[in-house]
């Protein structure tokens, strides 16, 4: 038998020896056998097998054989590693290792870039660049490389992390090898990410731009890879088609970004491989129903110094929450079954990363689910699981040893061995602790020491029992030992140097009168004598850490959270003043019944045993829920598409902020319904998201189902760019005139693209095999349905000149401008939008805030009303929603408005335009329970809101409100005091800065992650 297993083991050599390398050698060929034998260890064979006093033996740079009974093979270097530990090292999915990362564009603002200043034949977006191959890129950095290994890891996957599409990784070793001899795979996966990065083109200029863009280039190369090369060649496009069949990772930087990455894969059918920011556990069900793998950093949020209680202000309860409960973060996945990986990304410091991975395990994260998270699980999904990952035979000998345990708290990497070569990281010091009698020439001393041979301290006494001690210097070098010490305070330095020979160290010395004398230092047995009771010391009383769980997670994650999303619930509200917005007009003393989200029935008396709650109502009004028509808050990352004259592909609906406090803000002024609109940047802007106000749930869940799809057009000075300063002059149009032949061409484009698709589609099953399809192209396709009157116009606009060219190009292609908001001037043109079939959303009251307002009037409401248009208040403004009641009592006051029909301005009016009045705007049986219960006569400046349902769900409560002000108050409290211990503790801090909210209006441009340019 053994020499069979000698048999193959040189058989195994020779084939390493013949495969080595294609590069020709310079010397004299070495190929000594390179066979290592590790002995006595406690070996991880993987996150579930541990073998205890086992032996691993690696042979040129692999593993060939691991266990309890494995026989050193002849001529191998051992070494015993009794008591130490041995773990698969490991990998990193998410770094730059080896790459040299492109610097932010710098310099003042020149002007627009239309198109890429790439050259050569590749896409037209410079930010979409899958031609991007970290392959080719990567060159080895030792300095780099050994951060990585001191912190356990031996691969990494590696990418160029900027742009939206970033091209492919290449896994890689941490060895200082070649870059050849290092590199494990090429193009081992595909990247994306929300990020334009480094891209100085304008497009796109906000979150919706960049999936709007990712979404494009999913057709575009779909499209391409259906021709015959006979329209165009795309360099781009062909390595997108090419990345496809790879492991595909998006990064993200919160959770709700993670979602809707999640909706745009599952559109192309791609289930992406996320990069996560921490915040998973805030919407852990639906990351759960991702059916994603996710890649975690660990760079877990500094205590904020709350100690001013000023400062203390400018911290949010979810940044004070979040640093809380972040280090839990995996935990709570691995509870809830979802699979990752850690990486290193995002760190300020690698030295952080063991600390913060045991940190998430003293969180409840076990740790067999933590060494999978470093070694099965990255390894599965780069499919490298038959090089690394694990711990047996054939795999690269890829490990780390420990003196202990990887997760205890003062575990040391003693070693990183990359296939097959060892880098020593942190030498053990010799045990040298203990007591030594200590004589020099002819005195005699009582030396203790503490520490090891590495990081040695040690005192001095006359005697054993002396209650006075002093200082001893203690250094040792290899088998060499230094000492110097004053025997007493006013002495001089006396200097040792000796050898050392076990428990026996001796040498010579010099006194200060430089007379020179032997020495030796012999170590004491250890006393057996049990320590006096009186000596014990005292027990103190620890502070019990209280770890977070998932029902400390508040829905949404902010203030006026709550730990569980409302529910739909039977609800009798008694003897109320009720506004039906029907021909029933106003009703006194009446009920209404609400039950499984929709109004049951309105009368009186009525009765409902078993009802979850009945309220009483005297006194006060009933009415249906306020609808606003132009909004723009709960939006993520710009309001405006700003950097073409149409971005008709880009959608509200695919960035709503679930999260934004003004949704419940405006619930307590009463409103249920708003239309998300995109901003006024562009003749041609984006389509509209419209939801309910559904405070605590995902922004899926908030949009309004049954709603017809709209887009915002404008009209007016910020279009042609009018007040964007002197650079902004090459993006067309600049004029009035260029607006209206903008809305001409593309309507002209939209009906050809229309035109071939019916055609198209018209061919027959044998006629479409030799047909190619046109492109499918999401700008033009928007527009085509406005044309067939599948998508509504909501048009920003101001003065009459405007608004009769736009009804004129709408005749001209045969469809009908739903709505003209703002429309300060409608008064002027009533008499034609009642013949064109126009809605008026308009404000109140507004005026003078730039010069194409000059002419508004306070009466434009009430005359477009009496013209029979049908008109409706808006906000456009996060404050001005919460008072929309207020802002159609004004309409009673200038022009005589009923108050019924004012009250329809804010309800029943722009539900009709929203075409969502079979669903909402009246209190009737059969509609959707969004109801309000105000304190008073609704129109009044003195009444509250008291109580607001959406989908029959009490969402807001003014007498709860009160009750969640005290808990936010508490809870801020015992987070502000949990701060202050870590603080004292010693943890790190960061200093408190005011994070203010971006409102978004009509007019801002850019976003959060790049930069904003307000024009007003």
């Amino acid at each position: 038998m053994r020499h069979l297993t000698l048999k193959l083991l040189c058989i195994l050599i020779s084939m390493h020896a013949v495969a080595q390398s294609t590069f020709p050698i310079n010397g004299v060929f070495d190929d000594r056998p390179e066979v290592f034998a590790l002995t006595g260890a406690t070996i991880h064979v993987d996150p579930n097998t541990t073998l205890e006093n086992a032996t691993i033996v690696v042979v040129k740079g692999e593993i060939t054989a691991v266990g309890t009974d494995v026989k050193v093979p002849k001529g191998a270097v051992v070494q015993a590693m009794d008591g130490k530990h041995i773990y698969p090292s490991f990998i990193d999915l998410y770094t730059e290792y080896g790459l040299k990362p492109l610097e932010e564009p710098g310099g003042p603002y020149t002007g627009p870039q239309m198109e890429t200043d790439k050259k050569g034949a590749y896409g037209w977006n410079q930010a979409i660049k899958p031609e991007t191959h970290a392959a080719e890129l990567f060159k080895v950095n030792g300095k780099a490389a050994e951060g990585y290994r001191k912190a356990g890891f031996g691969t990494v996957l590696t990418h160029q992390n900027d742009g939206i599409a970033r091209g492919t990784g290449a896994l890689v070793t941490l060895a200082t090898d070649k870059e050849n001899e290092v590199m494990l795979m090429n193009n081992a996966s595909a990247h994306y990410s929300f990020s334009k990065g480094v891209s100085t083109q304008d497009y796109p200029g906000s979150l919706m731009g960049v999936i709007a863009l990712l979404k494009q280039t999913y057709y575009d190369a779909d499209w391409y890879s259906k021709l015959k090369n006979d329209k165009e060649f795309n360099l781009s496009l062909q390595a997108w088609l090419d990345e496809q069949d790879l492991p595909q990772i998006f990064e993200v930087n919160d959770v709700l970004n993670l979602l809707r990455a999640d909706i745009l894969g599952d559109e192309f059918n791609k289930q992406y491989i996320f990069k996560g920011s921490g915040d998973e556990y805030q919407k852990i069900d639906q990351v759960k129903a991702t059916n994603a793998t996710l890649i975690l950093p660990l760079n877990y949020p500094k205590a904020y110094d709350v100690e001013d209680p000023f400062d203390a202000l400018n911290v949010s309860l979810a940044d004070m929450k979040h640093w809380e409960m972040a280090p839990a973060n995996a935990a709570f996945l691995n509870q809830k079954g979802v699979k990752f990986c850690f990486t290193t990304a995002d760190l300020e410091e690698m030295g952080d990363f063991l600390s913060n991975l045991r940190k998430a395990v003293e969180y409840g994260l076990p740790e067999a689910a933590a060494l999978q998270a470093l070694t099965t699980n990255p390894a599965s999904l780069i499919g490298a699981s038959d090089m690394v990952g694990t711990l047996s035979k054939g795999k690269l000998a890829n490990f780390i040893v420990t003196d202990t345990s990887i997760f205890a708290a003062d575990a040391k990497i003693l070693q990183n061995w990359i296939k097959g070569v060892e880098y020593s990281l942190e030498k053990e010091g010799d045990d040298v602790a203990g007591n030594y009698d200590l004589k020099v020439g002819d005195k005699t001393y009582f030396l203790t020491v503490t520490g090891d041979s590495k990081k040695a301290e040690g005192k001095l006494k006359l005697t054993e029992k002396d209650s006075t001690d002093f200082k001893a210097n203690i250094t040792f070098s290899n088998s060499l030992v230094s000492i110097n010490f004053k025997p007493t305070e006013d002495a001089d330095v006396v200097r040792l140097s000796g050898a050392v020979d076990g428990n026996t160290w001796k040498g010579k010395a010099e006194l200060p009168n430089g007379t020179w004398v032997t020495w030796s230092a012999t170590a004491k047995a250890a006393s057996t004598e049990e320590p006096k009771k009186e000596d014990e010391p005292k027990e103190e009383d620890e502070t019990v850490t209280v770890l977070p769980s998932l029902d400390d997670v508040i829905y949404p994650f902010t203030a006026y959270g709550t730990s569980k999303t409302a529910k739909q619930q039977t609800v009798l509200i008694k003897n109320a003043t009720v506004w039906t917005n029907t021909d029933k007009g106003i009703l006194e003393n009446t009920d209404v019944l609400i039950s499984n989200g929709k109004i049951v029935s309105v009368g009186k008396n009525i009765a409902v045993k078993n009802a979850d709650l009945t309220v009483d109502g005297t006194g006060k009004h009933l009415t249906s829920g306020i609808i606003d028509e132009h909004s723009h808050i709960a939006i993520s990352s710009g309001v405006n598409e700003w950097t073409q004259a149409s971005s008709a592909e880009v959608s509200i609906a695919d960035v709503i902020n679930s999260e934004d406090i003004n949704i419940y803000r405006q619930l307590s002024g009463g409103v249920t319904v708003a239309q998300l609109l995109h901003g006024s940047a562009n003749p041609i802007g984006g389509q509209s998201g419209i939801i309910k106000l559904r405070w605590g749930f995902t922004p899926e869940e908030m949009k309004f189902k049954e709603a017809s799809p709209f887009i915002k057009f404008a009209l007016g000075e910020n279009v042609k760019q009018s007040n964007w300063g002197d650079f902004n002059t090459v993006r067309y149009p600049q004029t009035r005139m260029g607006v209206e032949q903008i809305f001409i061409s593309y309507f002209e484009r939209a009906k050809e693209y229309d035109q071939a698709w019916k055609a198209y589609n018209a061919l027959s099953s044998k006629q479409k095999k030799s047909a190619t399809a046109p492109r499918k192209d999401l700008e033009l396709e928007t527009l085509a349905q406005i044309l067939n009157s599948e998508r509504f116009i909501t048009c920003h606009s101001y003065v009459q000149s405007e608004i009769n060219m736009l009804m004129k190009v709408a005749d001209r292609f045969g469809f009908t401008l739903n709505t003209f908001t703002h429309i300060l001037e409608g008064y002027k043109v009533a008499d034609k939008m009642k013949e064109h079939g126009a809605n008026a959303s308009t404000f109140a009251d507004w005026w003078a805030y730039k010069y194409e307002v000059i002419d508004a009037i306070p009466y434009n409401a009430a005359i477009l009303n009496e013209v029979g248009v049908n008109t409706g208040i808006n906000s456009d403004d996060a404050e001005m929603a919460r008072r929309l009641n207020q802002e159609a009592a004004k309409t009673v006051k200038y022009g005589g408005v009923s108050e019924e029909d004012a009250w329809k301005m804010v309800t029943l009016n722009p539900a009709k335009m929203l075409h969502l009045d079979e669903w909402v705007g009246s209190v009737a049986e059969g509609k959707h329970a969004d109801l309000v219960l105000w304190s008073g006569h609704p129109l009044s400046i003195y009444t509250k809101a008291e109580q607001t349902y959406v989908d029959g769900m009490l969402l807001y409560d003014l007498k709860k409100d009160e009750a969640l002000r005290k808990k936010i108050a508490e809870e801020r409290s015992r987070l502000i005091q949990l701060m202050l211990i870590a603080k004292e503790g010693g943890s790190p801090t960061q200093k408190p800065v005011k994070k203010e909210q971006h409102l978004w209006h009509c007019d801002d441009l850019g976003d959060d992650n790049f930069h904003i340019y307000e024009q007003h």
